[in-house]
């Protein structure tokens, strides 16, 4: 069973404020993560706080205490909470601040019948991500830092990737002035 995770936890010291809790079209980016991997048909969908912690219905919350280090922590906490449940087999992963990312991308990838399974924009690395079950604890040993499973996919031969570019934008909101070319286009 495939389960969904999207990391939520920093300050967003650049936005000036968490990123979750940031509207567009008076939705916010955390409420349209989930409904996005809803929409794709992954039911069980976990997201991780830290720096604002809060309701957001139709997701299980993980609260990060470590959520100041960085991504890795984050990663870390999110497959620490979902490897308790053994019916999970594959994690798909993704971040809050990505208003450009559709069901159809998160779908495009939960689809594959790889283990490892990264989304492309353009030919670079984006979300989301996906992770045999078998993985997990590999990559949240790996998981340091700002780098997320980034450790553990560099020099792999057996990341599967799938462009995205057609299905999505992969680009993240880190200021203000990133926001506004969101408003009204998603």
């Amino acid at each position: 069973m495939q389960v969904g995770i999207i990391l939520a936890a920093g300050s967003g010291s650049r936005m000036g404020s968490p990123k979750a809790t940031i509207e567009i079209d008076g939705e916010r980016l955390v409420d349209r993560a989930v409904a996005i991997f809803h929409d794709a048909g992954i039911k069980d969908v976990y997201v991780v706080l830290g720096a604002w912690q809060g309701y957001i219905p139709g997701a299980e919350i993980v609260i990060n205490p470590e959520w100041q280090t960085g991504m890795g922590s984050s990663l870390r906490a999110g497959l620490e909470a979902i490897l308790k449940n053994p019916d999970y087999s594959q994690a798909i992963i993704s971040l809050v601040d990505l208003p450009g990312m559709t069901s159809a991308a998160i779908a495009e990838v939960a689809r594959s019948s790889q283990e490892i399974v990264m989304g492309t924009f353009d030919g670079k690395p984006g979300h989301p991500v996906k992770f045999a079950r078998k993985y997990w604890k590999e990559i949240a040993e790996s998981a340091t830092g700002d780098f997320g499973a980034r450790n553990f996919l560099k020099g792999r031969d057996d990341v599967f990737t799938i462009a995205l570019e057609k299905l999505a934008m992969g680009k993240d909101v880190d200021t203000p002035e990133d926001l506004t070319g969101f408003k009204g286009d998603i």
